[in-house]
């Protein structure tokens, strides 16, 4: 479970951005799927959902790609571009796109992650020199890279390295004699690259490559970032391609006949001369013998088709406990849908593993206090001058005073009426007022 994200200097967000997915202090009621677990006498109870508001151009976006990025290094262990981009997120691949534009001296730029993993909490950050905008010829560098687990300093690498508490995850720990274990120490500082990561290198190969292992697989298996969802696309690859060319999958199936398809099946469809699985349209003739299986981009709107690639991935968070963070989630899908799929995740009996759902939107029926609590509702505002970005909750207002926020308020009508901020009012008319004044002089 996702306990905080931090960034910092990515992209428009130049000052710290903290996104916590722990409840505020003196936040009561809605306590739906919170886990609450207790590491070293300190209680902490996480939040299972989590909605992001903001105007176009903000900076929503940018708090998931930060993490999106984040992920992308961790899992292949170094600060180096990587050959091939395998997400619309072209910053995960191409790090010179992270430094904001305005910036005219590198600033590190930062990130930290806080997770409960394992009856453990795991805290790593890393802070990066990647130099200016565009500069993709800099000799970036990792000006610092620290492991906390349970409170208790594991690793912390600047200048140099230095090891603290390693009983603390004694139980993967390779079994290093007492008399070897200043060598391996030797060994590990002298292991360290500029641009590699301590923890899935050296820290993975002397000390612990299973708790190494326990790291990478929350971020590749658990931490699931979904970046610009219009462009998403889960794709499906099977062992014998041969011996299954149609592949029907049962629940996404059912969920699928809910939302409403008009085939009598999607499934996945296997060409042989190709190893990708596309989803397609399946119908069967009159008599039900003969099948028949038609692109489903042909024959499905585009909201069927992005709902049908996203459940499955709600289907694996919730059998995990795992965390989706989405981009623009409701986009395209019909507001009963979304609503359903929410209440999975505040659904005690059925997320019983405290999975999490973190998504932005523009759509102000998600601001209502009996579906989401103030902690879990954040706001993204930029700054017109400086067109730096600010991230927020709504529970950082209190509950006194002229701002003060309440439980049972109206979220949505103070929120259009600019009471908490990240909103714009745009009016488009003067533009056109200008377009018939100029026709009007010919």
């Amino acid at each position: 479970m996702l306990l905080e994200f931090r960034t910092k200097n990515y992209k428009s967000f130049v000052e710290e951005a903290r996104f916590s997915m722990t409840a505020a202090p003196k936040q009561s009621g809605l306590d739906y799927s919170l886990m609450k677990v207790k590491v070293k006498d300190k209680n902490i109870k996480g939040l299972c959902s989590s909605v992001i508001y903001g105007p176009n151009a903000a900076g929503k976006t940018n708090i998931i790609g930060a993490m999106d990025v984040m992920r992308a290094i961790v899992l292949r262990g170094n600060i180096r571009n990587a050959e091939e981009n395998s997400t619309p997120n072209a910053a995960a691949s191409a790090l010179e796109l992270i430094p904001n534009n305005r910036l005219t001296s590198p600033e590190p730029v930062e990130f930290s992650v806080d997770f409960f993993e394992n009856d453990l909490r795991i805290q790593y950050s890393i802070s990066l020199d990647l130099g200016l905008f565009l500069d993709e010829e800099y000799e970036r560098h990792i000006l610092s890279e620290t492991l906390n687990v349970n409170g208790d300093m594991v690793f912390d690498r600047k200048n140099t390295l230095v090891l603290g508490n390693l009983n603390v995850i004694w139980k993967y720990l390779m079994d290093v004699p007492e008399d070897n274990r200043e060598k391996a120490g030797e060994i590990a500082k002298y292991s360290i690259t500029r641009d590699e990561l301590f923890l899935t290198n050296g820290f993975k190969l002397i000390y612990a490559p299973r708790f190494t292992k326990l790291v990478v697989d929350w971020f590749s298996n658990k931490f699931m970032v979904i970046y610009r969802a219009d462009s998403m696309q889960l794709i499906k690859r099977f062992s014998d391609t041969q011996k299954k060319t149609v592949y029907v999958e049962r629940t996404t199936d059912q969920a699928a006949k809910l939302f409403g398809i008009n085939s009598n099946a999607v499934g996945y469809v296997v060409k042989e001369d190709e190893p990708e699985a596309k989803l397609f349209s399946i119908f069967k003739d009159v008599k039900g013998k003969k099948s028949a299986a038609i692109a489903a981009e042909i024959f499905e709107s585009y909201g069927t088709i992005r709902f049908i690639n996203m459940f499955p991935l709600v289907i694996r968070a919730i059998q995990t406990g795992g965390t989706l963070v989405v981009d623009e989630f409701d986009a395209s899908i019909h507001p009963m849908a979304l609503m359903s799929i929410i209440n999975v995740f505040h659904n005690d009996d059925i997320n019983i593993h405290h999975a999490q759902l973190i998504f932005n939107t523009h759509n102000p029926i998600f601001l209502n206090s009996n579906l989401f609590r103030r902690d879990e509702i954040k706001f993204v505002e930029r700054d017109d001058d400086s067109h730096f970005s600010t991230l927020y909750a709504l529970s950082d207002f209190g509950t006194t005073g002229e701002k003060g926020v309440r439980k049972h308020e109206d979220y949505m009508s103070r929120y259009f009426i600019s009471q908490y901020g990240a909103i714009k009012d745009i009016d488009f008319t003067p533009i056109f007022e200008d377009i018939l004044a100029s026709e009007s002089e010919v």
